[in-house]
């Protein structure tokens, strides 16, 4: 048979079986979501849940995370240790087994882990596989256990190396870089939001992040301590320190109901957002699931059957609805559940059904006695839902006049927006340019086949202050809106948006690099953070990067986006080389603009993504609420990172 025959023949010998470490490194995204930086940090958290679940079965108490000069990443706890014994059916070391086999670990024996995190069983094993490098300790019963691997393969048997007094497990790893080719540079206030998270989510648990890249002013090496004895209720605090509460404390609870351990915890504040973040096992279900939908319940029967009986709604003329019982509201609902049913892969929905009634008994229980208890706060918290109910009657009128203004005006798109010619929404790309200047040169600059401007006049309300139905009566929104031609919503899920007929796949927040260009960016990514955060969840957000200087010497010219990079640019160009500071999109001219911002094969943009939701919300509200030390702790914090104008 000819090569050529050969190459179109389809046998059983075409099908490979790739089995464990080999499939994992194949496929990595389909074990840690992608390659890129989210997957980078997710090796922590798999590593880290290991050592949580010895602390939920009560083995644990304390669990160091260092970043080490390299950004190898060492994680060490006091549980038991990994077992190290030789395993009946694989004939090696248990700690081998756990480390070289996908689907290996306690987690599948009930009598072992109670609850846990990692319950696909892919975790400190898919870690290895991800790893160029990986050294694994185990002290347990007086003595030192290690063993080493490369890219998932031991280097030696398990071996004995001395006694010692400690417990626990320790695991040095190096991730690829054939894998992770895109960085492997860890970003440490990631680890640390989501080591915060953990404290918070297991109360009495000590976690220390150690970063040995940084010092602080001391010289020493940056730490943090993440320590929690109330759980959800300082989780809430801290979730909430730039918002005012309209009642006295945070209302909580914590107990077993049908055999299922809850914790919720919930404040009500002047905001008119509603906050809900959910956890199953220490995972941020950040597409709810059977909990919030038991929470949910449980808070709505209970307070309207409170509101009813106080007579306080006889005045009102249309029916209250769920949404009203929610705005304002910031709420955790943290489950243990022994076996999760989750829909889909990520583990962002859960599906258990018996969860439900277990999470509405608990929210109703201790809703029933702190009203009862606390009658001031009570009537605080219902005069808040009529306001609510007010506010969404009017902001449905003002929707409805949002989808009218898009029937009736031309092709449904504002007369601003000046569109592409390409039909695909796939290969579309809109920019969303600060000012009517800069909007006119991103016309004469673009590909008018696939590029759109959409010109925004100065800035954007603050929609983090402002009422629904002031949001939707916005002109500048109104315009956004339409322009992407997502649907709002129906009054009852107001949230919902329908991304099936979204026009431009990818959405540019295009603004100058100076102060106010920022605070415009940061008050659209607001918006959109609170009334379309799907667009961000499934990736077609995006800021341009336009550059910060433009450095001359004769003919020879080149552009830098920050100051490292106009310094090499003079140094290359010696004596007599001309900068000039950009400090708007307006000081270029349009061929400037797609050179450097807008030309696909040339520019610089980055993806808005979000790590950790709760952490979201809570800088949001703390750059655009009313509490002004929060804002300014964290703007002194991250001035060195930031770019500012005087």
């Amino acid at each position: 048979m000819s090569e050529e025959g050969k190459k179109d023949q389809y046998s059983a010998d075409s099908i490979q079986a790739l089995e464990g470490m080999e499939h994992v490194r194949m496929r990595p995204s389909m074990y840690i979501g992608d390659v890129g930086v989210r997957g980078l940090h997710h090796l922590v958290y798999e590593v880290v849940d290991n050592s949580i679940d010895e602390a939920l079965a009560g083995h644990c108490d304390t669990i160091e995370v260092t970043i080490n000069e390299d950004n190898s990443v060492t994680t060490r706890d006091n549980g038991r240790g990994i077992p190290v014994e030789i395993h009946k059916k694989e004939g090696v070391s248990a700690l081998e087994v756990v480390m070289t086999k996908i689907g290996a670990g306690g987690k599948f024996d009930k009598d072992s882990y109670k609850v846990s995190g990692g319950l696909h069983g892919v975790g400190v094993s898919c870690v290895n596989a991800l790893s160029a490098h990986l050294h694994a300790y185990v002290h347990r019963e007086g003595k030192v256990w290690e063993q080493e691997y490369e890219k998932g393969k031991p280097l030696y048997p398990v071996k004995s190396t001395g006694d010692t007094d400690f417990r626990g497990t320790e695991v040095t790893f190096r991730p690829d870089p054939t894998i992770f080719q895109q960085t492997l540079e860890y970003n440490y206030d990631t680890l640390a939001s989501r080591m915060r998270e953990l404290a918070y989510l297991n109360k009495g648990i000590k976690i220390t992040l150690t970063d040995k890249r940084h010092q602080d002013e001391k010289g020493e090496n940056v730490s943090e301590v993440f320590h929690s004895e109330e759980g959800l209720k300082e989780f809430i605090r801290f979730l909430d320190a730039s918002r005012t509460p309209i009642i006295g404390d945070v209302i909580s609870m914590e107990g077993e109901k049908n055999d299922i351990p809850v914790e919720v915890a919930m404040i009500y504040n002047d905001s008119y957002a509603e906050n809900l973040h959910s956890y199953v096992n220490n995972i941020n279900t950040h597409e709810g699931g059977t909990h919030l939908s038991g929470f949910r319940r449980g808070l709505t029967s209970t307070l309207k059957k409170y509101a009813d009986a106080s007579g306080m709604l006889d005045k009102l003329k249309f029916e209250i609805a769920g949404d009203d019982f929610r705005e304002g509201l910031t709420a955790i609902v943290s489950v243990k559940v022994q076996e999760p049913q989750f829909e889909g892969q990520t583990k962002t929905k859960l599906g258990n059904r018996e969860v439900t009634s277990a999470v509405s008994q608990a929210v109703s229980e201790m809703l029933e006695n702190y009203l009862e208890e606390n009658p001031n706060d009570a009537k605080i918290i219902v005069e808040k839902v009529i306001l609510a109910a007010q506010a969404r009657h009017a902001a449905k009128k003002a929707r409805e006049m949002v989808q009218r203004k898009s029937v009736m005006s031309i092709g449904g798109l504002p007369g601003k927006l000046s569109d592409c010619s390409e039909q695909d929404p796939a290969l579309c790309e809109v920019f969303l340019v600060e000012g009517d200047s800069a909007g006119g040169t991103a016309k004469q600059g673009r590909d008018r086949n696939f590029q759109a401007i959409l010109p925004l006049r100065g800035k954007i309300l603050n929609v983090e202050k402002a009422m629904h139905h002031k949001v939707f009566e916005n002109e500048e929104i109104k315009n956004i809106f339409t322009a992407l031609g997502v649907t709002i919503g129906t009054e009852e899920d107001s949230k919902a948006l329908n991304l099936s007929k979204l026009r431009y796949h990818k959405v540019v927040i295009m603004c100058d690099a100076d102060v106010d260009g920022s605070h415009i960016s940061t008050l659209i990514l607001t918006f959109f953070f609170r009334y379309m955060k799907e667009l961000i969840e499934a990736g077609h957000i995006y800021i341009a990067a336009p550059p910060l200087y433009l450095v001359k010497k004769g003919a020879k010219k080149q552009y830098a986006w920050n100051d490292d990079q106009r310094d090499a640019i003079v140094k290359e160009y010696g004596d007599n080389a001309k900068i000039q500071r950009y400090k708007g999109l307006g000081e270029m001219n349009a061929e400037q603009l797609w050179d450097t911002t807008m030309n696909p094969e040339y520019r610089t943009m980055r993806q808005v993504t979000i790590d950790s939701l709760a952490e979201a919300d809570r800088i949001f509200s703390m750059l655009m609420g009313d509490e002004v030390p929060p804002r300014r702790e964290f703007i002194e914090k991250n001035a060195v990172y930031a770019n500012i104008d005087a």
